[in-house]
């Protein structure tokens, strides 16, 4: 619930590699993050430091990754942010930042696509069954339920006092 959300603009790094264990697909790829900053000294833009990403994606948005994205593509990349720190061996402390991707696109502003639909996987048809018969026969001395066509009720003199 508490979440780090983030939206991330870089260039695919690696190449997708996709796995489809048992819990369905699933795509990772690297992404890489320079910011740019605007250096007034040599009056240019000046590339600063690169953050890497590793992004995973699942079920169908890994489908699609994997048919659409390759490396050097801008992409845009929305999701949870999972940093993770250890220490390997008795070496020193290493993070990792991953994102578990929730929508993956390509950067417009860098260039074009050309959007494809997806064609959704055709469900398995269920094996039809006859409804149940839920409603059971009312006794013949019973009278009908409020409600119901009075054509169908009998028809009883009124008495008027």
């Amino acid at each position: 619930m508490n979440e780090t959300v983030v939206c991330v603009v870089g260039n695919v790094a690696t190449q997708p590699v996709y796995r489809e264990p048992a819990s369905g697909p699933s795509v990772r790829f690297r992404l890489a993050v320079t910011s740019r900053y605007w250096d007034r000294e040599k009056s240019a833009w000046t590339d600063g430091h690169t953050n890497f990403f590793t992004v995973w994606a699942n079920r169908q948005l890994a489908v699609n990754v994997v048919a659409s994205v390759e490396v050097g593509q801008p992409v845009v990349v929305q999701g949870r942010l999972k940093v993770r720190t250890e220490v390997r061996d008795g070496q020193q402390q290493w993070a990792s930042a991953d994102i578990d991707a929730m929508t993956i696109g390509h950067d417009l502003a860098r260039g074009t696509a050309a959007f494809v639909r997806a064609a959704r996987p055709e469900a398995q048809p269920a094996a039809t069954r006859p409804e149940p018969d839920w409603e059971t026969a009312r006794p013949a001395d019973t009278p009908p339920a409020t409600g119901q066509d009075v054509s169908q009720q009998a028809q009883e003199p009124a008495m008027v006092t």
